[in-house]
């Protein structure tokens, strides 16, 4: 398989992408990552960009998330919000969990705001919704479709049984 090619090749499976727990509240359009490649400093940063980074573009897909590397002394992030102003981020010497527990509890949603719009997401009050759990057990109950063929016989010219006998 070529996607289990190369460095940590876990960090490209749909489990892990989906394990992230970064979702960045609405109002933040642009994330930008500064950190060198080199220096003990920009450790924590790299370590954060490597594990981290593929889950928060995974995550939020409406947020432009970029890296500009060895183009600053210390590592941070920045951020850019939709009213114009900006967050600045100071990432010096942290380590990676430092790192994102920080940017999870500064610029991500609260856990009960996530809850929330999951259960809106999946609404159970849809018409077209059938199956277990919903107001209709099968789609012979929606008006309009075909009755179930237990109860109402279908034509035999519907039914493969007999296709071959009509010709």
């Amino acid at each position: 398989m070529p996607f289990m090619k190369g460095a940590a090749p876990i960090r490209r499976t749909i489990q892990y992408l989906e394990a992230g727990k970064i979702v960045f509240k609405d109002r933040i359009k642009i994330v930008s990552i500064h950190y060198n490649t080199l220096g003990e400093n920009h450790r924590g940063t790299r370590d954060f960009v490597f594990w981290h980074l593929p889950q928060i573009q995974y995550k939020n897909p409406d947020v432009q998330v970029m890296t500009l590397k060895n183009m600053t002394p210390t590592p941070f992030i920045r951020c850019f919000m939709s009213d114009g102003k900006d967050l600045l981020i100071d990432v010096d010497n942290r380590d990676k969990d430092r790192i994102h527990d920080h940017v999870l509890q500064v610029l991500g949603k609260p856990k009960e705001t996530l809850h929330m719009e999951a259960m809106a997401k999946e609404k159970k009050d849809n018409i077209a919704n059938f199956g277990y759990m919903c107001e209709k057990h099968c789609m012979c109950e929606i008006f309009g479709q075909v009755p179930c063929p237990a109860v109402v016989p279908l034509p035999k010219s519907w039914r493969g049984k007999y296709k071959n006998e009509e010709s």
